[in-house]
């Protein structure tokens, strides 16, 4: 049976670097960064609304100096998969499932591209700086239903947040919220996609 798969990015086919490396270049403690950075610029970087330049001169709500070259270059200099993905995508591409990125991200996406190469197994076709639309909004998924012209009942989705996964199950998407690469692939087998499990 072969199906529309639906994939997030950060936390389920690559590691996030935000957490950890933003505050350690800023010299902050996630909270305090959480705390000082700007409500609303990232998400409007997100979805294609401010650029780069913009998003930089807005990421701190009280508009301090800082290097956003440098930040930018320890944010997208050195991505990894999560463990177990590559592999686990590359079979899903050997059983012909038709795979896409569904992912809130900027156009930063471009250097993960570069780095893994991630359009040997999917297409990059549904991100929300293209899109203009971050989950868990509805029309994320609309959307993409209505340019794959496919049903609901033809796609999964799968993402490490359970926000996400619930907006796309209320319009009758399956989904699964991603745990680990061991777990996404037992219930892939259990859901006929995957052959039996390493």
């Amino acid at each position: 049976m072969r199906r529309v798969i639906l994939f997030d990015l950060m936390d389920t086919l690559v590691e996030e670097p935000f957490f950890e490396r933003a505050p350690r270049f800023l010299g902050l403690t996630l909270p305090e960064l959480m705390e000082a950075k700007h409500p609303t610029a990232w998400a409007e970087f997100e979805r294609g609304e401010i650029d780069e330049q913009a998003m930089l001169a807005r990421f701190f709500r009280d508009g301090r100096p800082f290097d956003g070259a440098g930040l930018k270059r320890v944010l997208t200099c050195d991505f990894h998969w999560v463990p177990g993905m590559e592999p686990l995508l590359a079979g899903l591409v050997a059983r012909g499932h038709a795979i896409h990125a569904l992912s809130n991200y900027p156009e930063w996406y471009r250097h993960i591209e570069e780095q893994l190469g991630l359009e040997r197994y999917l297409c990059w076709s549904f991100v929300s700086c293209n899109t203009g639309v971050r989950k868990p909004d509805p029309r994320a998924f609309t959307g993409a239903l209505e340019k794959l012209d496919a049903a609901p009942r033809e796609c999964l989705f799968i993402d490490d947040r359970e926000p996400n996964c619930a907006a796309a199950r209320a319009l009758g998407v399956d989904a699964i919220r991603f745990t680990g690469a061991d777990e996404l692939e037992a219930e892939l087998v259990r859901r006929g996609l995957l052959g039996s499990a390493r």
